[in-house]
C-alpha cells in the first residue's frame, strides 16, 4: 500500500500551539501547502518559531465564516484549538468544533484531531483501546466525549476523521503541559521538580513531535477510512518517580523532587481556573493509565519514538529551563 499523499494543502487550527506547530512543520517538509488561522496573523507569524512557511489567514475559530473561508481549497484541517490555561473550556471547545466541522463538510476536508485521556474512567484503566468506553468521572472529559460523538457524528455523515490519542503532552513549543505547569516552571532554572503522581502509579507521556510524525504518516494513507482512531503510547512510566528522576538527570544537577502540593492547589481552585482544572484531573495521576498502540503499530509498522532524555532536554531548552 502506497503512503504517499495526494493531499497537498492543509488548515491548521492551533498552529501556535505545540501539536498544531509539529504538524504543520513536518507537513511544510513534506511539500504540502500550510495556512493558519489567526486573529492577528502578523503577531501570529513573528511567534511562530521555525514555520516560516505558513500562509496566515485571519479569522477566530469561534466565527464559522472565517474558518470557511481560510479553508478554501485544503484537504486537511487539523483541529487544535483550545483556551489557554484551561480556562473557559465549557463555553469554547464545542463552538469551535463545529467551526472545523462546518468548513471540513463545505470544501470536502478530513478531519485530524489529537485525542485525550480524558474521556475516560477508571472503569476502563488501566490499558485504553480505540473501542475502550468513555464514561468520564470530569466535567472536561465529558466535553470530550462530547466532542469526540460530534466527529463521528460528522464521518457517519461523509466529512472523514482521524483522532490519535495520546497521554500528557510535552514538547518544546508545548504552552501548557503538566510538566511545564506544574513539574518545573516554563521560562526558568530548574530549582526543584513536583512530582504529582503516586508511587507505583503508573503514567502514560506524549512528545509532541513524535506525535505529529505519527499524524502525518497516517494522514499520508490512502486506506484510511471515513472514521479512524489510533492511540499512542508513547513514553509508559510504571513508576511515579521516573518522570521526575528522568528530568533531573537531564538537568545535570541533583535537584530536589517534591511532592506536588495537592492540598494548596485545592484551596486556590476557587480563585484560579488553572488549579481547578488540575485538581479536577488528579483522578489520572491516582491510578495507572496505558494506551495500547496496536492499531498503529500494524497500520505504520512502528511507533516515532524520540529517546527520552533527548526529547526532555530539547523540551526544557525550548521552555527556557535549560540553556540552548
Amino acid at each position: 500500500m502506497s503512503t504517499s499523499s495526494p493531499l497537498k494543502t492543509a488548515l491548521i487550527i492551533g498552529a501556535s500551539g505545540g501539536i498544531g506547530g509539529e504538524v504543520a512543520r513536518l507537513l511544510l517538509a513534506r511539500g504540502w501547502r500550510v495556512r493558519g488561522l489567526a486573529r492577528d496573523p502578523v503577531k501570529a507569524a513573528a511567534r511562530s518559531v521555525g514555520l516560516a512557511g505558513i500562509d496566515w489567514r485571519q479569522g477566530d475559530a469561534m466565527d464559522p465564516a472565517s474558518v470557511i473561508a481560510a479553508a478554501q481549497g485544503c484537504d486537511l484541517i487539523f483541529h487544535g484549538a483550545n483556551p489557554p490555561g484551561y480556562r473557559n473550556w465549557a463555553g469554547t471547545v464545542l463552538p469551535m468544533l463545529d467551526s472545523t466541522l462546518a468548513a471540513a463538510k463545505a470544501v470536502g476536508a478530513r478531519v485530524l484531531f489529537p485525542g485525550t485521556v480524558y474521556n475516560f474512567g477508571p472503569d476502563a484503566f488501566p490499558l485504553l483501546n480505540e473501542a475502550s468506553p468513555q464514561r468520564p468521572l470530569t466535567r472536561k472529559g465529558a466535553l470530550r466525549v462530547k466532542m469526540e460523538q460530534r466527529l463521528a457524528k460528522a464521518a457517519a455523515e461523509g466529512t472523514p476523521v482521524l483522532i490519535v490519542r495520546a497521554g500528557d503532552y510535552f514538547g518544546p513549543q508545548v504552552p501548557s503541559s503538566w510538566l511545564t505547569q506544574g513539574m518545573v516552571q516554563a521560562g526558568r532554572p530548574v530549582s526543584m521538580i513536583l512530582n504529582p503522581s503516586r508511587a507505583g502509579v503508573g503514567h502514560a507521556w506524549a512528545y509532541a513531535p513524535d506525535v505529529a510524525q505519527a499524524m502525518v504518516e497516517l494522514v499520508a494513507r490512502e486506506d484510511l477510512s471515513d472514521f479512524e482512531v489510533f492511540h499512542f503510547q508513547g513514553y509508559w512510566m510504571t513508576r511515579g518517580d521516573q518522570m521526575p528522576l528522568a528530568i533531573r538527570r537531564v538537568v545535570g544537577r541533583k535537584v530536589p523532587i517534591l511532592p506536588l502540593p495537592w492540598v494548596m492547589f485545592r484551596l486556590l481552585a476557587p480563585f484560579v481556573e488553572t488549579f481547578r482544572e488540575m485538581i479536577e484531573m488528579r483522578y489520572l495521576w491516582r491510578s495507572p493509565v496505558r494506551l495500547d498502540n496496536s492499531k498503529l503499530v500494524r497500520t505504520l509498522g512502528r511507533e516515532p519514538h524520540t529517546p527520552l532524555d533527548e526529547a526532555l532536554r530539547a523540551t526544557l531548552v525550548g521552555q527556557g529551563c535549560l540553556p540552548g
